[in-house]
């Protein structure tokens, strides 16, 4: 991971809301932005803003399909970020 993205993930994750989104999209397959919406007592410009934010992080995969935009967890991405941090804490350890 380089730590461009790195900073990517930590800032999204650092957003409550940000987290709960991701939390949503994890239990389960796929969902629409709008499913997504539903669940959140939030107006959908700043869940758009949100997924958006997720996305360029890498942590979701959004799929179009016409007008509907559907987003999946990248665990990879997430696993990836983990590891980062344990090394991370390993190299502060050692200090």
């Amino acid at each position: 991971m380089t730590a461009t993205q790195f900073h990517k993930v930590a800032k999204a994750l650092a957003d409550p809301r940000r987290f709960e989104i991701l939390k949503i999209i994890a239990a389960s397959d796929e969902l629409s932005c709008g499913a997504i919406g539903a669940q959140l007592p939030v107006a959908q410009p700043t869940i758009s803003h949100h997924l958006k934010e997720l996305a360029n992080a890498g942590l979701i995969e959004p799929r179009k399909e016409g007008q509907h935009c559907y987003y999946r967890l990248h665990p990879k991405v997430l696993a990836d970020y983990i590891k980062a941090l344990q090394q991370l804490t390993y190299q502060l350890q050692s200090l």
